[in-house]
């Protein structure tokens, strides 16, 4: 009988399983038949925007915690598909960072040309999963949003693809229940321009409070602080930026730090993290990990320990993005079709093991993106991936973070030669800090650069004045 795969979530985890399947299809290897859920009404995950927060239009916890003016913090270079290039997309050079809808726009595309879509039921949401140990089956009861009807279905393999930063990580702090201003987790933000003018505090020293605290400099907020836990950021902040310790205690809109200072706030914005968190699947199921590169209990980072027809996408942290899904996507596949085989339990626990050893040894951000560089570079040998210089892409990591330390305010204006097609990244028409149109129109248009930078400098004196 064919087997049955279950896909839970069709961001880009789930959207590089799709492809991988797709891409044995079309080599002319027998493929399962496939069932991929998603809870919102397109694909794309974190990257599919929408103005919402808190519950979405079905009553359903908002999943995205992506907001307006959001340019990719990384270059693009460091996550482009090796089998779909930005040149195949886009049919000329862009910079090496684009705003959100453009990276939205690039996953779209190759999805939509591989014709992945039939196999994925939008706005249905997974309720619950058990598995059958007489049967080797797991019985997933999902609902569609639209009609009410639940539904209840058997599958050979379950594929978790729904991402960890989607259910926030809220810590709590003396008296913040007194703060009179607006208060929120990084999850709920949506756009900075409302924080022109106003003191804004970022609670976390991770990248949302790092890029949100720009953003809000960069829409006009008065001035920003960040409270770190462990230890400041460390950037060459331009005034109106700077960093204070972990907060004591809040009395009304005033903060007290643990250094002893004191500020008063307009706006707390919690970047304090995310949690894993899998609703649907019973404990002995659900993965239970800190956020970090090599989660425990994972076999080869993606096999569940408890289960070897459970398989979890994306859920380490991450320095590579849609290539490391691609990887794993591809591993499970061939894990799913027979093509490769899961040792024994011994052996699984030996292997995770011998990666949590390699993990516990790092030190650096570099040894991280290694570290992650060589766990993908394992997988993609097991498979017919396409195999690319991945350090190649960690000296662009390495330049990225560089470029940061030299001036925060500018380095998403650096450009990058791709891995996969060797094009040198175009420079943006306009610095990323005067570009107030993160538009994929504004983002392609070829207008005169002096012309496009002298309107949005006009743009920004307005927007600072108001």
């Amino acid at each position: 009988m064919t087997q049955r795969v279950a896909i839970i979530g069709a961001g880009p985890s789930g959207i590089a399983q799709l492809r991988a399947f797709d891409s044995a299809k079309k080599s002319g290897r027998e493929i399962p038949e496939i069932v991929c859920f998603e809870k919102q009404d397109d694909w794309g995950g974190q990257w599919n925007y929408n103005w919402r927060s808190g519950i979405d239009k079905y009553g359903e916890p908002v999943h995205s915690s992506m907001y307006r003016n959001l340019w990719s913090n990384g270059p693009k270079e460091a996550l482009e598909f090796a089998e779909y290039t930005f040149d195949e997309h886009f049919g000329r050079p862009i910079s090496s960072y684009p705003p959100r809808a453009v990276l939205w726009d690039y996953i779209n595309g190759r999805a939509e040309k591989s014709d992945v879509k039939k196999h994925v039921r939008f706005a249905t949401v997974v309720r619950w999963i058990d598995f059958d140990e007489s049967t080797n089956l797991f019985t997933v009861t999902t609902e569609d949003l639209k009609t009410g009807q639940t539904e209840t279905s058997e599958f050979d393999h379950v594929i978790v693809g729904s991402g960890h930063f989607s259910f926030p990580n809220v810590p709590d702090f003396k008296g913040i229940e007194t703060f009179p201003g607006e208060l929120m987790h990084a999850h709920d933000f949506r756009g900075a321009e409302r924080l022109a003018d106003k003191d804004v505090l970022l609670i976390g020293a991770s990248y949302s409070a790092e890029d949100i605290g720009v953003q809000s400099f960069k829409m006009g907020a008065r001035s920003v602080t960040y409270s770190y836990r462990s230890g400041p950021m460390g950037f060459d902040w331009p005034e109106g930026i700077e960093e204070l310790p972990l907060i004591d205690r809040f009395e009304g809109s005033t903060a007290y730090f643990s250094n002893g200072m004191s500020r008063s706030f307009d706006t707390v914005i919690l970047c304090t993290g995310y949690l894993h968190h899998y609703p649907f699947l019973p404990s002995d199921l659900a993965l239970d990990s800190p956020n970090n590169v090599y989660p425990d209990t994972l076999y080869r980072g993606v096999v569940s320990e408890n289960n070897d027809s459970l398989y979890y996408l994306g859920a380490q942290d991450q320095w590579f993005t849609f290539n490391m899904f691609d990887a794993q996507a591809w591993y499970v596949r061939d894990l799913i079709l027979g093509e490769l085989t899961i040792p024994s339990p011994s052996e699984q626990r030996e292997s995770i093991d011998a990666w949590l050893e390699r993990f516990n040894a790092i030190e650096t951000a570099e040894d991280e993106v290694k570290f992650q560089a060589d766990y993908i570079r394992d997988l993609i040998e097991l498979t017919d991936y396409p195999m690319f210089d991945l350090d190649e892409v960690t000296r662009t990591f390495m330049a990225w973070k560089t470029d940061k330390k030299k001036n925060i305010l500018t380095y998403r204006d650096k450009v990058y030669r791709s891995v996969m097609t060797g094009t040198m990244a175009d420079k943006h028409h306009t610095p990323w800090l005067s570009e107030l149109d993160d538009s994929m129109e504004r983002y392609v248009s070829a207008a005169p650069r002096e012309k496009l930078e002298d309107l949005a400098s006009n743009e920004h004196s307005k927007s600072s004045k108001a």
